[in-house]
């Protein structure tokens, strides 16, 4: 599969709240749901390791990004109540990222300048 070349990508981690978990397992399916409708969205994952869930997704540009987080904002609150965001990292190409820098500085994330890689 070919990916285009503004792709970014999302890795944010999320930590449970004591006795929050299963709670937080619960509203993932409706992340998934309202991802799987997105034109955007090139893929969105959710793994546990104990009480840290973990989220990678990738979208079609910072536009891809935006119209997600717009689409979640509701659930995302919702999942705030339940956990910690502990880390979160926005992977792409400069110009993209340069776009998000602004609206999610509020969220303190590591921005990763794409490189180089392998496109199929």
């Amino acid at each position: 599969m070919k990916t285009p070349a503004d792709v970014v990508s999302i890795h944010p981690y999320y930590k449970a709240r004591p006795g929050k978990l299963e709670a937080a397992k619960a509203l993932l399916p409706a992340f998934v749901k309202i991802s799987a409708t997105e034109p955007k969205s090139l893929g969105y994952d959710f793994t546990i390791n104990d009480d840290v869930i973990f989220c990678p997704e990738a979208y079609v540009g910072a536009t891809g990004v935006q119209e997600h987080l717009a689409n979640v904002g509701t659930l995302l609150n919702g999942l705030m109540t339940l956990d910690d965001l502990i880390r979160l990292e926005i992977h792409g190409p400069a110009a993209e990222l340069e776009k998000l820098k602004e609206s999610l500085a509020g969220l303190n994330p590591a921005f990763f300048i794409y490189e180089c890689g392998v496109v199929k």
